[in-house]
């Protein structure tokens, strides 16, 4: 499976693999009848680079493995060759801030079998792209303005939120409502008023100085967990429990976690000034330390550049 880089030229926009091969990122393509495509039936992961390593990659790698059974995907793939690909990726773009994703797909049954998932084939995709923010550094600095969706999040019992899933059709219209609010994002809640999470990204609120991020309706964030590990080191309480929303619009600070962006605070919650209209200081705090971190090689796997990954 290994790829020669030839013409950097060539991977300057990222790097991409699909089931056995490397390409250009602009040159990767899936088939449109795969039912990867047409039903949603896939899942994925991602790895954020920074600064040439990769952040809690054997995080990254189980959850993905375990999101697969889960869906009864089943790659030929094995864990140690997810690695090895995506190492690859990132090696032939040369990025050293990277976006890396790694997606199972199902496939369609062959000619002579019965049209069911069961007979499908499943296979991997994976790509590495220049750094994406789900919120951008200037507004992080100033503090993201958030709203409250009126679209509930899908049913717990309809789509596992502990499984990465493209099944975004309430976090897109959640987007919606925000930009049509004039905020920067949303944060989506269950059928029983409590908060769950936003569109890519786990939500946490600070009262009295103590710490609540919701126990259900969200994934189980590879940063939300370095947040907790954070809060171990701050010596700040943090609870996992549920989330009402007349709670959480009277936080004293709200911030926010995800790959793509590492802790984000938030300076406006439905229209109401929180800290001045500035970050807090906990979410502050908890945003300097885990970069500090970062830069020190917290949880990093150093991607080898210079040659092939094996």
């Amino acid at each position: 499976m290994n790829a020669t880089a030839g013409d950097a030229s060539r991977f300057a926009d990222g790097a991409a693999y699909i089931d056995g091969q490397f390409m250009p990122l602009r040159d990767a393509r899936i088939p449109i009848t795969d039912w990867g495509y047409r039903r949603s039936d896939v899942t994925y992961d991602v790895v954020g680079v920074w600064d040439g390593a990769f952040f809690r990659l054997d995080d990254h790698l189980r959850r993905f493995r375990a999101s697969m059974n889960s869906l009864r995907l089943a790659p030929r793939e094995t864990d140690a060759e997810i690695r090895h690909i995506l190492t690859e990726c990132v090696r032939l773009s040369g990025l050293r801030n990277a976006y890396v994703a790694m997606d199972c797909l199902r496939g369609r049954a062959p000619p002579g079998k019965p049209l069911h998932p069961a007979y499908a084939r499943n296979y991997l995709t994976a790509f590495a792209m220049p750094w994406v923010w789900v919120i951008s550094p200037e507004v992080q600095q100033r503090g993201a303005h958030l709203v409250v969706a009126k679209v509930p999040r899908i049913a717990e019992a309809s789509i596992n939120p502990l499984v990465k899933n493209f099944h975004w059709g309430d976090l897109t219209q959640g987007l919606f409502e925000a930009f049509d609010r004039g905020a920067d994002n949303c944060v989506l809640l269950d059928a029983n008023g409590l908060v769950t999470e936003g569109p890519g990204f786990n939500v946490f609120s600070v009262a009295n100085g103590k710490l609540v991020t919701p126990d259900h309706g969200a994934l189980g964030g590879i940063t939300l967990a370095s947040v907790v590990e954070l809060c171990a080191e701050l010596g700040l309480e943090i609870a996992v429990r549920p989330l009402p929303v007349e709670e959480f619009l009277d936080a004293d600070e709200v911030f926010l976690s995800t790959t793509a962006g590492g802790v984000m605070p938030v300076s406006r919650l439905e229209g109401r000034i929180l800290n001045n209209d500035r970050p807090g200081p906990i979410s502050t705090r908890m945003r300097d330390l885990f970069w500090a971190k970062r830069a020190q090689g917290w949880h990093a796997t150093p991607v080898d550049y210079g040659v092939a990954a094996t």
